[in-house]
């Protein structure tokens, strides 16, 4: 069963059902996203949207083990390591002309605007277990202290410095 923005938002009680179906209506008439619609059209807080749009997305993304998983010397290079460890991202390899990045479930949002702003090429995101995330990015990308930087796996963590 897929998830739905629009439901996962009703879930977490910032939108009412009527709410949702009116975002709906609304998105088929104006071809925008559900989440940006719901933010014009009830005022709700980007960043609760992106919190629901993570989980969406999060639910349907592969799950890997990035220490077992073959890795490109040429997508590694697509990111500094400062970058790496700051957006919580690991380019893996290219599929199918497409750069699989992988990352962890909370830091998804974080990541998403990175390889939006970042990355010239087709991208999509796997997930992993932080403690193996961790692990890959120092195999990857060493840096003394970086690890804080990937935020813990309880949603709202803050960063540790």
């Amino acid at each position: 069963m897929t998830l739905r923005l629009g439901d996962l938002l009703v879930t977490r009680g910032l939108l009412s059902p009527e709410q949702r179906d009116l975002v709906l209506e609304a998105q088929r008439t104006r071809g925008r996203p559900f989440g940006a619609l719901a933010e014009d059209m009830f005022g709700l807080d980007p960043a609760l949207v992106e919190a629901a749009w993570a989980e969406q997305y999060a639910a349907v993304a592969p799950r890997i083990d990035p220490l077992a998983e073959a890795i490109d010397l040429e997508a590694l290079s697509l990111v500094e390591r400062r970058q790496a460890w700051q957006f919580s991202v690991l380019p893996l390899r290219f599929e199918a002309g497409e750069l699989m990045v992988c990352t962890t479930r909370e830091a998804l949002p974080r990541a998403l605007k990175f390889v939006g702003w970042r990355l010239a090429q087709a991208v999509y995101l796997v997930t992993a277990e932080r403690e193996a995330f961790v692990a890959a990015l120092k195999r990857h990308y060493p840096a003394e202290g970086m690890a804080g930087l990937v935020r813990e796996g309880r949603p709202g963590a803050p960063m540790i410095s």
